[in-house]
């Protein structure tokens, strides 16, 4: 039977078909007088010095990146792209690498089944989608690379104000991608199944914007989401994965029999990608040299490889020990988390298979266990988002996704049994952890049995015991809560008598709210 060709593969064989129009032109432009002409007067190509490159020979570690703001550190540390004397990798370690700009998905996937490259990109919460495909390669993951923070964003009509409203409206998403991902997320913190909404496949994320544009959808996901409003009066950003912080996690990935074998060399480029994580992360000038670096390397402006980095959380050792596990302290989401629950999903709407690898097989943490960095100071892991206390307009301020839990209490008291607590860990939990940056309003809420008053005093502590458990639990910060206490007064529709036992119950419930910065 043929292997299924994804939306996202097909997003990018378009992709790889520009790149090959721009690349005709860049070897124009690199080899004839009117293209040295031509750079001389493009003020976007700032000129960098890159040292003597160095012989390609069988001991160059190739690796595959794409025209994205992850590819900052491996440019950076390395001088380019090219195997060269100024090289940190060379000078530091001893180690040729050259990165393969390889924007086509498939073309990729191709160069790493073929052994072209020895390391190549992938992202973890759509990894079960290819799986079929690359199995047999005993691929694994060696590091994480990157947090999404802005890339990816969901846009929606004018009436449309939360994720909640999506209900029985037109999304367009390119399916078994990251954009789907960050839709699943959404529907899941707002109570929704994706039968709730009409969701319009798409081929490409680039469609999804089209058919934004064009009036034929409620809502898309998209990349380039201020295009989109531009276009569409009175449209707005739903969401984006700058709130939607720890859902869409960029990864390495090397052949399971080259890793065993080269762990040494693997080891050094890791401790050499993380030193430059560090210091574009703490430092402005590194940044800046950084983003010049992909600015000459991959045909970008400067100021178009800054924005790609700034849509990022460049992940450093420290996140990477987070990511792999390996910090007992950490309660964020794992990259065995996000792959195991995302998984499911896609395997649910057809697009993972069923018999996918397990994390234990699919991920290798020599390199993080082993490295010789520390994770403190500038390799320090980011961990939970740190709030200060709610203001006044923040308490009041809408709800991006209202998501309702049934959780029982004993008559009269605000102690939460372990029954109660499983609800949390199951049904809220990775909502809170992947929607990092959101602040969570908890709404506690009674029928109307007893005092008025001290239903809405008994309501209030028990969303404050929700919060304390969140906290306790999951290290979330304790100003990340707003604490509200309803009592009786906000029943659900239609059940405003409290005439039922049935009505009574649903009115006897915990409302969980995120709240955008």
């Amino acid at each position: 039977m043929a292997t299924r060709l994804t939306p996202f593969s097909r997003l990018l064989i378009v992709v790889g078909i520009l790149a090959g129009i721009v690349f005709g032109g860049k070897y124009l432009i690199e080899n004839s007088s009117l293209g040295n002409k031509l750079k001389s007067d493009d003020p976007k190509v700032e000129k960098v010095e890159q040292g003597k490159t160095l012989p390609i020979d069988d001991d160059v570690l190739n690796v595959q990146i794409f025209t994205f703001g992850n590819a900052a550190p491996g440019l950076y540390f390395n001088n380019g792209t090219e195997p060269n004397e100024n090289s940190r990798f060379y000078k530091d370690y001893g180690l040729k690498v050259k990165f393969h700009v390889i924007d086509d998905f498939d073309a990729s996937r191709q160069a790493f089944k073929g052994d072209k490259v020895q390391l190549f990109n992938n992202e973890t919460s759509a990894m079960s989608t290819e799986m079929q495909g690359l199995a047999s390669f005993d691929p694994q993951v060696v590091m994480q690379i990157d947090w999404s923070r802005g890339a990816d964003a969901v846009v929606a009509k004018r009436g449309i104000t939360s994720i909640n409203d999506l209900k029985g409206k037109k999304v367009a998403v390119a399916p078994s991608t990251p954009s789907q991902t960050l839709l699943l997320f959404m529907l899941e913190a707002a109570n929704l199944k994706t039968t709730d909404i009409q969701m319009v496949e798409v081929p490409t994320t680039a469609d999804a914007e089209t058919a934004f544009k064009s009036g034929k959808v409620d809502a898309a996901v998209v990349w380039d989401a201020q295009a989109s409003l531009r276009e569409v009066p009175g449209s707005k950003v739903l969401q984006s994965t700058v709130t939607a912080s720890n859902i869409i996690a960029d990864v390495f990935m090397g052949k399971k029999a080259w890793v065993n074998a080269n762990k040494d060399k693997l080891r050094k480029f890791y401790d050499g990608w993380m030193k430059a994580v560090a210091e574009i992360n703490s430092d402005p000038a590194a940044k800046d040299k950084a983003a010049a670096l992909m600015a000459a390397n991959l045909q970008l402006s400067k100021n178009d490889a800054l924005g790609m980095i700034d849509a990022l959380r460049l992940t450093n050792h420290g996140d990477n020990i987070n990511y792999f596990g390996l910090n007992p302290d950490y309660k964020g989401i794992t990259g065995e988390a996000l792959y195991i629950k995302m998984g499911d999903k896609f395997q649910a709407l057809g697009f993972a298979p069923a018999n996918r690898p397990n994390w234990r097989a699919l991920s290798n943490s020599y390199a993080v266990s082993n490295s010789e960095l520390n994770n403190t100071g500038i390799n320090a892991g980011e961990g939970n988002a740190k709030f200060t206390p709610a203001t006044a307009a923040q308490k009041s301020a809408p709800a991006m996704a209202t998501k309702t839990i049934s959780i029982t209490f004993p008559t009269g008291s605000y102690a939460l049994g372990e029954n109660a607590k499983s609800l949390i860990d199951i049904q809220f939990a990775d909502v809170a952890k992947g929607f990092g940056n959101a602040r969570v309003r908890i709404e506690g809420n009674t029928d109307n049995v007893g005092n008025k008053l001290k239903n809405v005093e008994l309501s209030r502590k028990r969303a404050e015991a929700v919060a304390s458990y969140l906290e306790k639990t999951y290290n979330m910060d304790s100003n990340r809560f707003i604490i509200i206490g309803n009592g009786q007064d906000k029943p659900v529709p239609g059940c405003e008598s409290n005439s039922t036992p049935e009505c009574k119950a649903k009115n006897r419930r915990t409302e969980f709210q995120l709240i955008g910065e």
